[in-house]
């Protein structure tokens, strides 16, 4: 970064230090990852000069030749490695992908069905923030911990019996447990409804026979690349054959809500380096990686166990994990757990459990993972040394108590935030969490 360093020296040592954070710390925030240096490259090309607004053969620019075919290829990637129909690239992230479907399915007021936020499911599934809420009719349906898999089929039967939905999403950003996609289908089925699988966090281990695939159960598949499946950030939706058989215009409708529905040009450089991750989703060392990713969740949630802490659906199935601290550090205290590992140079999210008793500004549990760290090739007897030192960090703040009343929580974590900072032995974990971590290359970090 020779040139980034002389010409934006203050960019170049946030970079710098953005750098070190990553090379001296454990990355177990489930929804990131490390790419590889090819991919990396691809994104950081010179396609990133180009603009391609449009679909391949039917641009708005000239000069797209090259452009289309890495279009093209990255397609015919996506479909060969997922086994679907069609598949479109140009989404910029998640969320658009998502909001695409909504266009491409319902009309405004349409009523859908999406697992609630606070249950594990995404954002774009129907919270009442979100623009999908707000444009549609959202029924949103939860979990029960007392059961199986967590998810009451005969409940979210009757509410799609009683609402009648044109469209229902499976597919959540905290779901520690494998979805039995096969349920939903014949709930959506019986209701005449799209039904929609987001698969942004488990795509990696589906494309690797690690976790069950939607596509014979499914019309439509959205996801993000940059989680398990390794890529760069951005977004892809795919139709299935039994979307088709649907809808024969399901491709052509998609297709047009991307473009000119919701987005303008496509980053070039963004499908090429989608296009290279998914090349690399199809080997047999990837493979080998998304099994270990989630050998490794299961060993860390046993650990997380046998340290004391309680999971949400007491294990993993695929490569994350929902802790509910509130036996330990009571309603809200996911925040006190975030930023004591974050000065332990532990990086994970506080994030809302099933029932909780908090809110999600301040969630009483923590959502953890293993991509990234299995990247750097940490195996299964590293995850027992990560859970004692997440219990070890725990215990520190463990008599710290988010206050009841509104008024009093600015003041207090203030507070907090200036004693956890002068903890010893947190500073004492720090150390030893770095030079572990300094053991694991990072993909492209000298």
């Amino acid at each position: 970064m020779k040139h980034l360093r002389q010409d934006d020296p203050q960019i170049y040592q946030l970079v710098k230090r953005e750098e070190k954070r990553q090379k001296t710390g454990i990355e177990l925030i489930p929804s990131e990852n490390y790419t590889s240096l090819p991919v990396m490259e691809a994104m950081g090309s010179i396609l990133t000069n180009k603009y391609s607004e449009g679909y391949p053969k039917k641009r708005y620019y000239g000069g797209n030749e090259f452009i289309d075919t890495i279009e093209i290829v990255a397609q015919e990637r996506a479909k060969k490695l997922f086994g679907v129909v069609s598949a479109n690239v140009q989404p910029y992230s998640g969320s658009p992908a998502n909001f695409a479907v909504y266009m491409a399915t319902l009309k405004p007021g349409d009523t859908f069905m999406g697992q609630a936020l606070t249950a594990g499911g995404h954002l774009t599934h129907g919270a009442a923030v979100s623009a999908t809420a707000i444009y549609h009719r959202s029924v949103q349906y939860g979990v029960k911990r007392s059961l199986p898999d967590l998810f009451d089929y005969d409940e979210i039967r009757r509410l799609a019996m009683e609402y009648k939905p044109k469209l229902i999403w499976v597919g959540g950003t905290a779901h520690p447990l494998a979805f039995h996609y096969e349920k939903f289908a014949k709930i959506a089925d019986e209701v005449g409804a799209y039904l929609a699988a987001d698969i942004a966090h488990v795509a990696g281990l589906i494309a690797a026979g690690a976790h069950p695939s939607p596509v014979a159960h499914v019309h439509i598949i959205t996801t993000t690349t940059h989680k398990t499946l390794r890529g760069p950030r951005g977004g892809m939706i795919m139709v299935t054959e039994k979307g088709v058989k649907k809808d024969k215009d399901l491709t052509a409708k998609i297709d047009k809500a991307i473009f000119p529905g919701l987005q303008g040009g496509p980053h070039d450089h963004q499908t090429a380096a989608i296009a290279v991750a998914l090349l690399e989703a199809s080997s047999n060392s990837f493979k080998k990686y998304a099994h270990q990713i989630v050998a490794n969740a299961v060993e860390l949630a046993e650990s997380l166990k046998k340290e004391g802490f309680t999971l949400i659906g007491n294990r993993t199935e695929n490569h994350l994990i929902l802790v509910d601290l509130s036996p330990i550090l009571g309603p809200g205290g996911g925040i006190f757990a975030q930023t004591a590992l974050d000065l332990a140079h532990i990086t994970l999210n506080k994030n809302t459990i099933p029932d909780e008793p908090a809110s999600p500004f301040y969630p009483s549990g923590v959502r953890l993972g293993t991509p990234a760290i299995t990247t750097r090739g940490m195996k299964e007897k590293d995850m027992k040394r990560i859970a004692a030192w997440i219990k070890r960090v725990i215990d520190e703040v463990k008599n710290e108590k988010l206050p009841t009343e509104k008024e009093e929580r600015t003041t207090y974590l203030r507070g907090f935030r200036e004693r956890v900072v002068k903890n010893k032995n947190l500073l004492k974990i720090a150390k030893e969490v770095k030079n572990f971590s300094l053991t694991f290359p990072v993909p492209g970090i000298a």
